[in-house]
């Protein structure tokens, strides 16, 4: 992922404490709704200058009354991720206290005119924004839009339609979202030969993980190629393997976060992805 933190992009502090939040339900999709230049894709510096216009025009907007810039991500069109509220903190871009509670925020840097369509860049930030809020920050697997449960055109058509898709990467296969099916960068659906995700992390953690769902993945690894110990337990073998797999996806044009994780798109990724 490539991620710019708060200090990075120049964010003002909030005028007050966040909301702690242990985790959420999922994570709904926005844009910013109004005109972005359409040459912002060639302009990658003015990023952080727009986030830190988000955070101003929120922060100064008193019928609203936010401490903050309202999403906890942001991505760009050149796929950079953009800590927004971060982690554990409940955001204010869902139009309510409880759906802001039910769902974090994450808004790709397109408009309702000049740039309304998602790069694939963008799609992959905001897959890594989603991925990050779901393995650090307790977010269940959904992934609604802002139309979804609130009466707005967010998050305009186009990234609608990739949501209502299962929200894929570009190139690969849905992982989740609200819509019935995977669909491939060509817009068909795609099916998946990995079994059902265990619904786990798979991660190094203290105790040490040891069941099933490990070992079938390890079993997966050993299957393509990779020296790896096929006994359940998730160690610091697995985690480097797991790092080595998501590097070398990334690569050959499978994007991953590389976090030693075995997360859904790194575990579908270990099924689908074509043998390198």
């Amino acid at each position: 992922m490539k991620f710019v933190s708060r200090a990075e992009w120049g964010a003002r502090p909030p005028s007050r404490d966040w909301t702690y939040v242990a985790g959420a339900q999922g994570v709904k999709i926005h844009y910013e709704g109004t005109e972005v230049p359409a040459d912002l894709v060639d302009h990658h510096e003015w990023c952080a200058g727009r986030v830190r216009d988000i955070q101003a025009a929120h922060m100064a907007n008193t019928s609203e009354g936010w401490i903050d810039i309202a999403y906890s991500a942001l991505a760009c069109c050149h796929g950079y991720v953009y800590e927004g509220r971060g982690l554990h903190h409940e955001n204010a871009a869902n139009g309510n206290q409880p759906l802001n509670l039910a769902h974090y925020a994450v808004c790709g840097m397109i408009g309702s005119a000049g740039l309304t369509k998602p790069t694939d860049d963008l799609l992959n930030g905001l897959r890594d924004a989603v991925e990050w809020l779901q393995q650090q920050g307790g977010a269940g697997a959904e992934i609604k839009g802002h139309r979804d449960g609130y009466a707005t055109d967010c998050p305009g058509d186009p990234l609608y339609a990739w949501v209502q898709a299962g929200a894929p990467r570009p190139g690969g296969v849905a992982t989740g979202g609200s819509g019935s099916g995977s669909s491939g960068g060509g817009g068909g659906p795609v099916a998946s030969s990995a079994p059902p995700w265990p619904g786990e992390y798979l991660e190094l953690r203290d105790p040490m993980m040891h069941d099933d769902a490990v070992r079938s993945w390890q079993q997966r690894m050993a299957d393509r190629g990779w020296s790896i110990t096929v006994d359940g337990w998730y160690g610091a073998q697995s985690k480097s393997i797991c790092e080595q797999f998501q590097q070398d996806s990334t690569a050959h044009g499978w994007p991953l976060t590389v976090d030693g994780i075995v997360g859904q798109a790194t575990w579908q990724a270990s099924w689908d992805r074509p043998v390198s």
